[in-house]
């Protein structure tokens, strides 16, 4: 799904001009790609904001430019909450990207019921697929899922023409016992016997 980005061309370049773009409501940006020049842009912070919360990889720029972008990089201040720069990069619909999706976990595992428990060990991975088909996030469905079982990235349903880009074999997801079980189970293993008679023997030295 593609939103409209409105921009405006940045003639000023330099952190100082960035920083007082910001201060006045705006996010700078930069476009390139296709063979074509960098253009330095602009575009306005609470539009951004809505669309990187909506979820929206492509953009329609409209303005200064009129092209298709894709959301290639977003830099972020040290809270996470503000956008400071983006990086787009020209594209159209049908030629493949190669982009970072988020990994979403539903349903529950059968191992829930031995007692294990469930854990998402990758959060995202990466994947090639046409631009216009980029998906917000991929499931993970882990209603199979046993104790001391686990899923690699190999297993992930992908959307039609995607190619996995991430290795197949990283694991993503396992179900296992909590650590707690672990750390009882391992204690009770190494456990002493008990040896009976072994208090009557050592009071019959001592006599």
């Amino acid at each position: 799904m593609s939103e409209v980005l409105k921009v405006e061309l940045r003639k000023d370049l330099g952190s100082r001009h960035s920083r007082r773009l910001r201060s006045a409501g705006s996010v700078p940006c930069i476009l390139y790609g296709h063979g074509e020049k960098v253009v330095n842009l602009s575009a306005s912070a609470e539009q951004m904001a809505a669309v990187v919360r909506h979820g929206s990889r492509i953009v329609d720029l409209e303005g200064a430019v009129s092209e298709k972008a894709l959301l290639r990089d977003l830099q972020w201040d040290v809270y996470g909450l503000e956008v400071l720069h983006v990086d787009l990069t020209r594209v159209s619909l049908d030629e493949k990207v190669q982009v970072t999706i988020p990994l979403e976990m539903r349903g529950e595992a059968a191992g829930i019921r031995e007692g294990g428990v469930v854990e998402l060990l990758l959060h995202e991975v990466e994947i090639d697929c046409p631009a216009g088909a980029i998906p917000e996030k991929l499931v993970v469905n882990v209603n199979h899922l046993g104790l001391g079982q686990s899923l690699t990235l190999g297993k992930l349903e992908l959307p039609a023409g995607a190619t996995l880009v991430s290795d197949p074999h990283d694991v993503m997801v396992s179900c296992h016992l909590p650590v707690e079980a672990k750390e009882e189970e391992a204690g009770a293993e190494g456990a002493e016997p008990e040896i009976i008679g072994r208090v009557a023997s050592e009071e019959e030295e001592e006599e």
